[in-house]
């Protein structure tokens, strides 16, 4: 079963196009997460990111843990890459260099799921 997750924050005013550029520019990471023996553990099905104005929100549908699924994402280099060209364009000071930064900036930024639905549910 999967689940949604969406994280909202801000990038300094003027930097929106230099945003979209990062975003339309980036090679996908790898999606799959396995473990020690190769079995499947979770996966990243889709993102989407948004942005108004200077407000970006990024969705996710995970399936399996949003901790280790981000973990593993994190240490991807298309999203490393990207989170060092997001860094200096986001409003607030962020550490992306380590899990606890990371993990911070889940928390800080992480919106409530409030109803995800497909077809006709």
């Amino acid at each position: 079963m999967s689940q949604f997750f969406a994280l909202i924050w801000k990038v300094k005013p003027g930097t929106e196009e230099q945003v979209k550029e990062v975003f339309r520019n980036y090679d996908p990471p790898d999606p799959i997460v396995r473990d020690e023996d190769g079995n499947i553990t979770g996966q990243l099905l889709g993102t989407q990111v948004f942005i108004k104005d200077n407000t970006v929100v990024r969705v996710m549908e995970v399936e399996g843990s949003l901790p280790v699924v981000s973990a593993h994402l994190g240490r991807q280099p298309q999203i490393r890459a990207v989170e060092a060209k997001l860094d200096p364009l986001i409003e607030t000071p962020r550490d992306m260099s380590t899990p606890e930064g990371a993990a911070k900036f889940f928390i800080d930024t992480a919106m409530e799921c409030l109803v995800a639905r497909r077809g006709a549910d």
